[in-house]
């Protein structure tokens, strides 16, 4: 792989608070991106906003605000998470798809493709810039943009199964699953929309838990021991 777009999920930053940042799993996660754009890897990330807001649970808060407030939400998690990486050693950069001032660039894919060359971390922040369009749509739409080989799909749990295993201690791991299964199934890998991105235009994604001093390392590295969904 040459270039890869790295989805960390909000929650698993939080680690074990739930909510807001756990500084040392930020801080294990940079170490470890640190070492794979070392290797030579181009690295794009998304950051969820779950550690901070899930308005969609809202009844008293109009849909488009909610999505709104957890476009802000990824925004703040990416100036936290890029500064952790800058003090590692990284070079960084973030956009989004509306202006923020000058905590932010404009996306450009040309433009972050570039970067991506030249050995910074983008993170693209802020979703879509539109409301009904989750994180998940967003990864796999700057994925294509920036034509990456593969999505890194970082969750709080440690691949995709048949059912929820935190509700069905049956619950089956899947070592490998086709993006269409998902699909039909119905499986919560990451929302509808952003499943059909995958497939339409082949979009393989390696999923895994974000837990561990090298998951990621791991993962592309040939160690890895999450799901692979291929399309």
């Amino acid at each position: 792989m040459k270039r890869v777009l790295l989805k960390l999920s909000g929650e698993a930053l939080a680690g074990e608070k739930k909510t807001g940042f756990d500084e040392a799993v930020v801080t294990q996660v940079a170490r470890q991106v640190l070492s794979i754009s070392r290797q030579g890897l181009q690295v794009g990330i998304v950051i969820g906003g779950g550690n901070f807001w899930r308005g969609r649970s809202s009844e008293h808060i109009n849909r488009c605000r909610a999505d709104q407030i957890g476009m802000l939400a990824t925004v703040m998690n990416c100036i936290y998470v890029s500064e952790i990486f800058e003090s590692t050693g990284l070079r960084t950069k973030i956009m989004t798809p509306f202006a923020c001032g000058s905590f932010t660039q404009l996306f450009n894919a040309k433009q972050a493709v570039s970067d991506l060359e030249e050995g910074t971390v983008v993170f693209f922040a802020g979703g879509t810039g539109h409301p009904y369009f989750s994180t998940d749509t967003a990864t796999v739409l700057r994925a294509v943009e920036i034509e990456a080989d593969a999505i890194l799909l970082a969750k709080s749990i440690d691949g995709v199964y048949d059912s929820d295993p935190a509700v069905n201690p049956d619950a089956k791991k899947f070592d490998e699953i086709t993006i269409q299964e998902v699909i039909d199934r119905r499986l919560q890998v990451v929302d509808m929309t952003a499943s059909i991105m995958c497939m339409e235009n082949h979009m393989p994604m390696l999923v895994f838990g974000l837990e561990g001093e090298h998951c990621i390392e791991d993962t592309v590295n040939g160690h890895f021991t999450g799901t692979k969904v291929t399309v």
